[in-house]
């Protein structure tokens, strides 16, 4: 007897990312091939014009969205660049009213926006791509934010971008098909292992790929959840449940640099965040992200990233064929690694 076959329904947002539509599409692609007949399809629709160009140039043929879709298919919006202020007005009533009629929704990495614009997301668990969530959480207070790859609340779910699509389709797949074909999908691919939704997005924060120690990742997420209010180093210390010697030998030999160099970095990343992602001034921002006065924040901000936080309010501006990323962590690490052991040797 043959399957019903799901139909998925891509909406592409112009600047998608490539490689998340990809994780989602090949998944499903090899399931319809491991099995007799075709348990999937896909069609690709956009409110934006025939032909979607993603953020790597390649572009894809979309059809116009049909005004209803079946409550046994799955809508997925894949968005990334520019989703922050992405506001097509026929976008938010189409998806409102796929909603209302009981169809699963997933928003894909930064088009976790456009469902909470469109109202979706109050009281809903959520997630979106780690380095826009606090701007996110800023803006859409009244949605339950985690860093994880993908969330599930009803019938609403969220996806972080990236490698995580993939294990949110074998995952769609083992809930209709079993963990057998989830299984052998996930060999054919080579991905392994399969991860569940809650696992975090992120694992080395600049480090390579190595582990951090435990005392040194509960610092770490200490200083991430309070980045209005900075815990002095004493007070991380006392927290976590050791010494501030040793925490801060352990810091200095995983990451390079002090627990308040640390501490500041992040918490100039978090405003970076917040000025692409959100319409909150630059001294809200700088009291949002810790800083007691603008004129500190606005130094610190311009000797990290270069430029004055005013000057950095697109994260990739329209006139500009690809996205400037202003250095990663890692880069950022090492040039404070490099000045610490300089300043060691001179003593």
């Amino acid at each position: 007897m043959n399957q019903p076959v799901t139909r998925h329904w891509f909406v592409l947002i112009p600047r998608f990312n490539m490689f998340a539509l990809s994780g989602l599409l090949e998944p499903a692609r090899v399931a319809n091939y491991l099995s007799p007949t075709p348990l999937y399809s896909q069609n690709f629709i956009s409110f934006d014009g025939e032909v979607i160009s993603a953020s790597n140039g390649m572009t894809i043929n979309c059809e116009q969205p049909p005004s209803k879709i079946d409550r046994n298919d799955v809508v997925f919006v894949v968005g990334s660049w520019g989703c922050e202020h992405y506001n097509n007005t026929k976008m938010l009533p189409w998806i409102r009213l796929q909603s209302r009629s009981g169809v699963r929704l997933c928003a894909v990495e930064m088009a976790s926006y456009i469902f909470a614009r469109a109202g979706l997301l109050a009281g809903k668990l959520a997630t979106t791509q780690w380095s826009y969530l606090a701007g996110f959480h800023e803006q859409y207070p009244d949605t339950i934010v985690s860093e994880q790859l993908f969330t599930e609340d009803g019938l609403m779910m969220s996806c972080s971008g990236g490698g995580s699509c993939v294990d949110l389709m074998l995952y769609l797949i083992q809930k209709d098909h079993g963990n057998a074909l989830a299984g052998e999908i996930s060999d054919q691919i080579l991905h392994h292992p399969v991860r569940p939704g809650n696992t975090p997005q992120r694992k080395t924060l600049g480090r390579r790929l190595v582990t951090l120690e435990p005392g040194v990742r509960a610092a770490i997420d200490l200083i991430e959840r309070n980045m209005s209010e900075p815990p002095s180093v004493p007070e991380i210390a006392d927290t976590i449940g050791i010494s501030q010697r040793q925490l801060e030998r352990q810091f200095n030999k995983a990451v390079g640099c002090t627990v308040v160099q640390f501490g500041l970095l992040l918490r100039l990343q978090h405003s970076r965040v917040l000025l692409i992602s959100t319409d909150l001034g630059v001294r809200e921002i700088a009291t949002a992200s810790g800083f007691n006065s603008l004129s500190h924040f606005a130094y610190a901000f311009k000797k990290c990233f270069g430029r004055r936080p005013s000057e950095y309010r697109q994260a990739w501006p329209e006139q500009d064929t690809t996205p400037h990323w202003p250095g990663t962590l890692s880069k950022f690490l090492e040039t404070l690694k490099a000045k610490n052991d300089l300043k060691q040797s001179q003593k």
